[in-house]
């Protein structure tokens, strides 16, 4: 392959991760008319993590468990906590506008990191920082909560613990070598336990066992999980970590788009114009990371 060609298949590739994990808002949202949220929650990330082993072996990569306790409380912030959130706010928000709130999580993670890692905050994020919360009130409209208003904060809280569980990677390893594909297998099993163990505790109706409720297990296990999980990797050899963090910027409008055309999800003008605030923010962030990757690959 040509050097020039290399870069292309990384770009294609993440597109595809873009739109497997943009869609998959709408997948989630819709199955939840088969299944309780936590239900589902529970047996995707335990399908997940079992296709994620599954590819460990076919790679031949370390399968050996390295700092349990954090790989455990990584497990429990990032799958567990993470997942049963935004499964939660999707019962009463909607797929796009769900996928907006969680995905204000680098806005989070900066002074979280700043706080706990001691990373400096310059004066483009915090004006990133400013541009997204001024896009979080609009979407929030907390002078006209209406039925949504917790499933929107359940979204929120989301972007939060994810943001949280970033900072608690980054600390991980900072302080010790991860093979990067172990660790999300392991934090995955034993988040997905959390979860099976919060799912048989939380009364639930039946699952209806329909060919959607087979798909979107499948969809979740295979392709959002085994797939994107690969291409991400791949696409952290063959790009610099700011061009791959681009890929944040395309799944929320992807999300988005898909409610829009798919559920009919149709953001009023007020709540339209905080997304575009948001995803021009974290456009904003994005580009900034890529500038400052060029200038230390220069």
């Amino acid at each position: 392959m040509s050097a020039s060609g290399t870069p292309r298949l990384a770009l294609v590739a993440l597109a595809a991760l873009s739109l497997i994990w943009g869609y998959n808002w709408v997948v989630m949202k819709q199955v939840i008319q088969y299944v309780d949220p936590f239900d589902f929650s529970a047996i995707r990330t335990l399908l997940g993590a079992a296709t994620l082993f599954l590819v460990l072996l076919v790679l031949r990569r370390p399968l050996s468990l390295v700092a349990a306790r954090q790989v455990i409380l990584l497990g429990v912030l990032q799958t567990a906590a993470f997942t049963a959130l935004i499964q939660w706010a999707l019962v009463s928000g909607g797929a796009g506008k769900t996928a907006v709130l969680v995905y204000t999580m680098p806005f989070w993670v900066i002074p979280m990191a700043w706080w706990v890692l001691g990373e400096r905050v310059r004066g483009l994020q915090w004006a990133a920082i400013a541009i997204a919360g001024c896009g979080l009130v609009l979407v929030l409209q907390p002078w006209a909560m209406g039925g949504s208003a917790f499933g929107n904060l359940l979204a929120v809280a989301g972007g939060i613990t994810w943001a949280a569980s970033a900072v608690v990677a980054k600390r991980m390893r900072r302080d010790q070598a991860f093979d990067l594909l172990s660790l999300t297998a392991w934090q995955m099993l034993f988040g997905a336990i959390a979860l099976c163990v919060l799912a048989a505790l939380h009364p639930s109706r039946p699952i209806d066992p329909t060919p959607y409720f087979f798909g979107a297990l499948a969809f979740n296990a295979v392709l959002a999980t085994g797939l994107a999980w690969l291409l991400w990797l791949y696409v952290l050899q063959k790009l610099s970590t700011g061009m791959a963090g681009l890929s944040a910027l395309g799944i929320p409008l992807i999300g988005a788009l898909a409610g829009w055309i798919e559920l009919g999800e149709r953001p009023n003008a007020v709540e339209f114009t905080g997304m575009v605030l948001i995803v021009g923010a974290l456009a904003l962030i994005s580009l900034w990371s890529l500038v400052q990757s060029r200038r230390a690959a220069g």
